[in-house]
């Protein structure tokens, strides 16, 4: 039989199992193996993560080894594959919205060869933060408003029945909801995007979309929006922006 060609799709930041181990063990059957990143090219290197798991609520992430490329990315062509492998970690979150990449996975898909994705995607711990109230405890309409941060949270957030039915609660009696970088995560799984213009961290762009909101390009990183009750910004640059603006819904002033 003759020996087989598999792609796989790299990214920075992409998770150093998901493509160490995929990698060497293809190569170890015999399977030869091509890694390619968007806008690189063969000898370039790929930063990746380490994800663990440590006892808290989502995993942690840690610099891992420097993947060294074995293809260009623009010279590839998708009939001479076999397969195609796509490691998880960040790399997925900007890798979702190249047009080239989408192309290529649709080819691997039209012609119904094999493709294997592992989990979804450089952070260093931040300071522990104290909570003032039990969750279990909070009730809607005791609150003027709802502020949603970003970082990791939200992906496990919006799986979470009783996170979403609280937004939704807001957002029915039309108090002022702010969220900000990945925050969007959770309003687009609570529906509360569906015929808002809003914007967020790049990344959750598709979120987006796909929640029935009106993407707004975050330029500069900074810029904020308001649109209607909703309050969204892309990144802490924005955090000026972002407080003013929910300062503004609550009708609070501040002169000097």
């Amino acid at each position: 039989m003759a020996a087989k060609k598999v792609l796989m799709l790299c990214g920075d930041y992409m998770e150093d199992y998901e493509v160490m181990v995929p990698f060497q063990a293809l190569q170890a059957y015999g399977v030869s193996v091509d890694a390619v990143c968007p806008s690189k090219k063969a000898g370039d290197i790929c930063r990746t993560a380490v994800h663990q798991l440590t006892g808290h609520q989502t995993y942690s992430e840690t610099k891992g080894h420097n993947f060294t490329l074995n293809a260009s990315f623009d010279e590839i062509t998708a009939s001479e594959y076999d397969g195609l492998v796509i490691p998880g970690g960040r790399a997925p979150e900007y890798l979702a919205m190249d047009e080239k990449v989408l192309d290529l996975v649709r080819m691997f898909s039209g012609a119904k060869k094999p493709i294997a994705s592992v989990c979804h995607g450089h952070e260093k711990p931040g300071h522990d933060f104290t909570l003032t109230a039990s969750f279990g405890s909070v009730d809607a309409s005791s609150y003027d408003a709802l502020v949603v941060p970003g970082g990791r949270a939200p992906e496990y957030l919006a799986l979470n029945d009783k996170v979403i039915s609280l937004v939704k609660a807001f957002a029915e009696s039309g108090k002022p909801i702010a969220s900000i970088c990945h925050g969007q995560q959770i309003l687009s799984a609570a529906g509360v995007l569906k015929g808002k213009k809003c914007t967020a961290y790049p990344a959750v762009k598709l979120n987006v979309l796909l929640g029935g909101g009106t993407w707004l390009e975050p330029d500069p990183i900074h810029r904020c929006f308001t649109d209607g009750n909703l309050v969204t910004g892309a990144a802490w640059p924005g955090h000026p922006e972002f407080v003013s603006q929910l300062m503004a819904l609550l009708g609070v002033k501040v002169s000097f």
